[in-house]
């Protein structure tokens, strides 16, 4: 999703119509084909969401295979997590650099075009090594997949959708009132940070009744 900025930053100094229609075009197709990623993978993984919810018994020898599987992979898991927050981190020098010698316009948008680029990568480590992590995880029934934190999420999901129906209806509310749309939209970044707070107590309530 970060790369598909990068054609319309190449060209955006330049006042050629073709050339930023054709990073437009880039773009589109490259969001699109994101979604396409997305949506299919969502539906292949779908037949085994379960696991991630409900607990489950596994066949004599599974665990033993997956725990000797998860123990190997610790060590790249590790390593390759430190490179893509490091890359993270990096991508914003070149940027800086540019900035400080007062580059022109041209320059600061190729710096960033390699800043996104640069953060592309490290995010796509990150999510492909946490991925198969998470996968260890969700088999050996343990970190955020215990039996207990699968019991926990059940719960608070109806909380979850009601807390944010009402957020909306609110808003909603507020706004066709009051018709200060450019005032209301406060109410999401609050909302945010409510919840967070909100969805801690319930779940420290769902814990202590344990």
């Amino acid at each position: 999703m970060y790369l598909s900025l990068v054609p319309l930053f190449l060209v955006s100094t330049l006042n050629d119509g073709l050339a930023i229609g054709i990073a437009c075009t880039a773009l589109i197709v490259m969001v699109a084909l994101a979604v396409f990623i997305f949506v299919k993978t969502g539906i292949k993984l779908s037949p085994l969401q379960y696991l991630e919810q409900e607990p489950f018994e596994t066949e004599y020898g599974v665990t033993g295979l997956v725990k000797e599987k998860n123990q190997s992979y610790q060590e790249h898991y590790s390593f390759s997590l430190a490179c893509g927050v490091v890359l993270c981190i990096l991508s914003v020098i070149p940027l800086i650099i540019a900035g400080c010698m007062e580059a022109s316009d041209y320059v600061c948008t190729l710096c960033l075009a390699v800043l996104l680029i640069l953060v592309s990568v490290g995010v796509n480590i990150l999510i492909r090594v946490s991925t198969i992590k998470s996968s260890y995880d969700t088999l050996l029934q343990e970190g955020d997949y215990t039996k207990k934190e699968k019991l926990v999420k059940k719960k608070t999901e109806t909380f979850t959708g009601v807390y944010w129906c009402l957020v909306t209806a609110v808003y909603l509310g507020w706004s066709l009132w009051t018709k200060q749309w450019d005032v209301t939209y406060m109410i999401w970044p609050v909302a945010a940070v409510l919840y967070a707070a909100m969805y801690g107590i319930v779940r420290m309530i769902m814990k202590l009744e344990k």
